[in-house]
């Protein structure tokens, strides 16, 4: 048989199908085409593309997201997705625990490609979020616990505007922030500002925060302005803190501690002095400050104490002190002898249980030898008094009890003096 003859016989006739091997390639190469068709139509409704996105991020998340505004989507250079109009929330919960007017995310390829080994992120951009923290507690009690918390990187960092966090009885708003990058082990610099309000309480904050890295057990630091409003009154504070950041189902900072420059003003008038805060916060359903440290100094109308105890604030402000009063203040009316001096420091115990802007009556014990006074006082009939010029009684208005085993006043000395105080405006 010559070799035309085997060549012929291997070849097909003319007008024989193609070999499967040919008809499975031109197969794959009509359902890419075919797929290409239908990736273009899918690509080019970036509805379907926010919404898959949104359903595998609520399921990694065990959270129901959706986005009921207009989204767009970016492939060429940097790939770039943004959202509006979006609720994440716990299913079966009625109130969001996050909502955005809009969320823009920035991802290199290499992270997409990655399918999450890699947590790198070029820029996030939040416009109006809100955050409500009941709801972030109930969901942070559903989530597993994880023996390692992943850092994402981030190149180009995040921007916040008009923020605000919900709680009970308060709320941070007008919040924004400015962190130019974050990267694990790194640390992680940030402008914050907003405003704290409680019922009549307003306090703007414009603070520079530093944190040494941003995983567990790193130190904080925040430096700058706070001033808290009451329609008679403000107190301006710039203050320094530091601490360490916990994380868990009683998030806080440990090592808490607190030092600022304050001016009381009201009116004409002007009070400097010095406060120190100090202790473990932790927050459970509200702010608990335990133990408490609070120091006051530098003032001539302000009480120079110390003091230790415990501090709360849910829907109200409660506090527990004890210490001592350094000496009477300067700028309160001189006591008669022999009270005006006493032996050393004058132990005080401070209560109170009331509206956050401490309007509500507080209860204070001060001791100095066998002398002792018992009253309750509100703080803006005191700030009202230490303004006035014309301070009519040596002692601050209270309603009280004074005793003493004995009191000098001009031309005479009284032996087992009790003194009934009655303070007819508090």
């Amino acid at each position: 048989m010559s070799n035309a003859a085997v060549r012929g016989d291997d070849a097909a006739p003319a007008g024989r199908p193609p070999s499967r091997r040919r008809r499975v390639a031109m197969v794959l190469v009509l359902l890419a085409i075919a797929g290409l068709g239908v990736l273009v139509h899918w690509a080019s409704r970036p509805r379907q593309v926010a919404d898959i996105v949104l359903a595998q991020t609520g399921r990694a998340l065990g959270l129901t997201i959706t986005a009921r505004g207009v989204a767009e989507y970016r492939l060429r250079g940097m790939p770039q997705i943004v959202l509006r109009d979006v609720e994440a929330r716990l299913p079966g919960d009625r109130i969001p625990l996050l909502r955005a007017e809009r969320i823009l995310l920035s991802l290199p390829w290499t992270t997409l490609r990655s399918r999450g080994r890699e947590l790198v992120v070029h820029h996030v951009e939040l416009d109006g979020p809100r955050l409500d923290i009941g709801a972030l507690q109930r969901w942070q009690a559903t989530r597993p616990e994880t023996a390692e918390t992943r850092v994402p990187r981030l190149t180009d960092g995040v921007s916040i505007r008009r923020g605000r966090v919900d709680g009970a009885g308060w709320h941070v708003e007008a919040i924004d922030v400015d962190l130019p990058s974050l990267a694990p082990g790194q640390p992680a610099r940030a402008h914050l500002r907003g405003r704290l309000v409680a019922r009549s309480l307003h306090m703007p904050f414009d603070l520079r925060a530093t944190l040494a890295r941003p995983e567990e057990n790193a130190g904080l630091g925040l430096a700058g302005t706070a001033t808290i409003l009451r329609p008679e009154w403000r107190l301006a504070l710039d203050l320094v803190l530091r601490g360490r950041p916990r994380l868990g189902e009683e998030p806080g900072l440990d090592a808490l501690a607190v030092g600022a420059d304050a001016l009381y003003s009201a009116g004409d008038s002007r009070l400097p002095f010095g406060l120190g805060i100090a202790g473990r916060l932790r927050w459970r359903d509200g702010l608990v400050l335990r133990p408490a440290g609070l120091v006051l100094r530098q003032g001539r109308e302000i009480p120079d104490l110390q003091a230790g105890g415990m501090l709360t604030w849910r829907d109200t402000l409660a506090f527990s002190l004890t210490g001592s009063m350094r000496r009477w203040p300067a700028g309160w009316p001189a006591l008669p002898a022999p009270l005006a001096r006493p032996a050393g420091p004058l132990p005080l115990d401070l209560d109170y249980a009331g509206p956050p802007d401490l309007s509500g009556t507080a209860r204070l014990a001060l001791k100095s030898g066998a002398t002792r006074l018992q009253a309750d006082f509100r703080l803006p009939r005191i700030l009202q008094w230490l303004e006035s010029d014309a301070r009519g009684t040596p002692l601050p208005p209270l309603d009280g009890r004074l005793t003493t085993p004995r009191l000098e006043v001009p031309g005479m000395v009284l032996h087992g003096v009790e003194i009934e105080v009655d303070d007819g405006g508090s």
